[in-house]
């Protein structure tokens, strides 16, 4: 009787060998293909030479593709497109006889798109950084030492704000107190207008304060689900991002 360890070991020599076997059946295909063609420059033989490229000895360097297929629609030359061929004259998509079974991916392609995506990030992070760095407060400065009748008033209207606050913090009963989404939703779309705030800022819609706050923050979770925001923790708060779909043509 087998053990799982012995089998184990067979199915994994299997795997080599096949990985092995592709790979000489590979180079076999395209040197039989690139048989037939010779180097555009120097007249010389080709050899394969990674994907979707052919070397000669005197070491040009060729897409064999671009420089010895057609397209059979038009019988146009080929281009690169993003990950296949397509002909040059009316834009169809192409298999090309120079790929054994990989995949055509346009390398500068990719490394221009990845440079976009990293740039729009870094002037995203800087616009968020100036946008919280402008919400500061200035510095206070002291030009004399504060009098006590000063510290009087200031205690007065701070009783004054806080009645006030806890007035309008109050639930009424007799208000509609039907949870709304979309009236959220509309609410948050039209504050942010495409900058950022911190989830404290936003307005009340319900008197009830921590009712709202609450109907608040499952809007905004149901609005990141959608993509039309994304959610940072900053601290004790949250900043409120617009959300940008990048659409790559």
């Amino acid at each position: 009787m087998i053990d799982s360890a012995s089998l184990l070991r067979g199915v994994e020599e299997l795997r080599h060998r096949v990985d092995a076997y592709k790979v000489q059946a590979r180079v076999f295909y395209l040197e039989v293909l690139l048989s037939q063609y010779a180097c555009p420059q120097c007249g010389r033989a080709l050899r394969p030479r990674g994907a979707s490229a052919c070397q000669c000895i005197g070491g040009h360097t060729w897409d064999p593709t671009i420089e010895f297929a057609s397209s059979p629609c038009c019988g146009a030359k080929v281009r690169r497109a993003r990950c296949h061929y397509v002909c040059t004259n009316c834009g169809t998509a192409l298999r090309s006889p120079f790929l054994f079974d990989e995949r055509l991916l346009d390398a500068q392609y990719f490394c221009e798109k990845m440079a976009e995506c990293r740039e729009r990030k870094r002037r995203r992070k800087e616009e968020l950084r100036l946008f919280l760095a402008a919400s500061r407060s200035s510095d206070l400065c002291l030009t004399e030492m504060p009098h006590t009748k000063n510290v009087e008033e200031l205690s007065r209207d701070l009783d004054v704000f806080v009645d006030s606050t806890a007035e309008a913090g109050r639930y009424d009963p007799r208000e509609d107190d039907e949870f709304r989404p979309e009236e959220y939703r509309r609410v948050i779309l039209a504050t942010l207008d495409a900058c950022s705030i911190r989830f404290s800022a936003l307005p009340c819609i319900c008197s009830d304060l921590r009712l709202d706050r609450a109907r608040r923050f499952m809007t905004l979770l149901f609005m990141e689900q959608d993509r039309e925001v994304w959610l940072e923790q900053r601290g004790q708060d949250i900043l409120v991002v617009p959300y940008e779909v990048d659409v790559q043509g």
